[in-house]
């Protein structure tokens, strides 16, 4: 059973965002953390994704746990990543190095995630241009985690999807309606067809 989902999106993001967290209920039994490529120093993402969400939305705090019932963001220009230790997980905000000419970036996210969590983390490629997530998403797949991927042709900028397809064994490869019925049979919630 997936107790973290991890997900990383940019172009069309608040989009793809709104429509799998409005999907998915209060009760939610995995953490959710979430990476999205925002330009802007202060950012209204967490208030727009939080009207079509039963789970709270808000930024990331370092030191915070890592625990189910809420979706923590990235702020922006703050790499998010996950820490274990004496066997809690917590949130790290980082000014590191800028990858894939951002940050916050989707693989630092998905690395750290996949190193504490192995196989109890899913990760999610929505849409966005270059390759950011593909890297993060191979080392999921290699840690015995999950691989969910956006279809490209739905997306609004459709490189991202298509990069980790190219370079990943994902586990799915879906439209938007698709991903939160997945994500809530791997979390133990729900049916979804394993198609």
């Amino acid at each position: 059973m997936v107790t973290l989902i991890v997900m990383g999106a940019s172009v069309g993001g608040v989009n793809a965002l709104s429509t799998i967290f409005a999907a998915l209920p209060a009760s939610f039994p995995a953490a959710i953390l979430a990476v999205m490529h925002v330009g802007a120093r202060k950012s209204v993402l967490p208030d727009i994704l939080d009207k079509h969400s039963a789970l709270p939305v808000r930024f990331a705090a370092t030191g915070e746990a890592v625990r189910a019932g809420c979706v923590l963001l990235a702020p922006p220009d703050r790499h998010m990543l996950v820490t274990g230790l004496a066997g809690r997980a917590t949130i790290e905000l980082s000014r590191g190095a800028m990858e894939h000419h951002t940050r916050p970036a989707i693989d630092p996210l998905f690395r750290s995630a996949a190193a504490v969590f192995g196989p109890k983390v899913a990760g999610v490629i929505l849409g966005g241009y270059l390759d950011d997530g593909t890297d993060g998403l191979r080392t999921i797949k290699a840690c015995g985690g999950k691989a969910l991927v956006q279809e490209p042709r739905e997306a609004q900028a459709p490189a991202m999807p298509q990069r980790a397809l190219a370079h990943v064994d994902v586990d799915w490869r879906l439209p938007l309606a698709g991903i939160a019925p997945v994500l809530l049979a791997l979390a133990g919630t729900g049916q979804a067809a394993f198609a």
